[in-house]
């Protein structure tokens, strides 16, 4: 494990609308923050087991991925720690893809090299159709989310 080394991982779908919405973000803090010391800004799109190496190697794991929790398209939840474990564990059924983030975390937790610090930052799908464009209310929270991702990098570092 990198000493206070950050992964930044945008998981998702892209071709699916909203659901793409995580890809995006990564991609938005990847292009205006190029040489960010000790952070990695990862496209994780629909997942797979080749993600665990960067996640084991994280001191600190920032996710971004569209959650469904019942509120208006655009609303953003911040999940930390254990909070962001229990949230994963109630929604590790509702995926569709081979591999789930629950399913990283767990091969991290068993490996003893789960990511000291943790978030998952949810934003409420609008539609999740074919489509490779985010409806204009996600795109909206893109900056608010950039936004957050950046206070809680610069917190874990002091």
């Amino acid at each position: 494990m990198a000493l206070n080394k950050t992964l930044v991982l945008g998981i998702g779908n892209p071709l699916m609308q909203d659901d793409g919405v995580g890809v995006h973000v990564v991609q938005h803090l990847k292009a205006d923050n190029p040489d960010f010391p000790q952070v990695e800004f990862m496209d994780g799109g629909t997942l797979g087991f080749s993600l665990i190496g960067a996640i084991e190697d994280a001191t600190n794991l920032i996710v971004i991925d569209a959650a469904q929790f019942s509120d208006t398209p655009g609303s953003i939840r911040i999940f930390l720690g254990e909070e962001m474990d229990l949230f994963l564990g109630r929604q590790k059924n509702s995926s569709v893809h081979d591999v789930t983030l629950v399913d990283l975390m767990s091969i991290a937790l068993l490996s003893d090299q789960l990511p000291v610090r943790r978030a998952l930052i949810g934003i409420q799908p609008g539609v999740i159709d074919w489509s490779t464009e985010l409806t204009p209310t996600i795109k909206k929270a893109i900056p608010n989310v950039c936004n957050i991702v950046l206070e809680l990098i610069e917190k874990w570092r002091t």
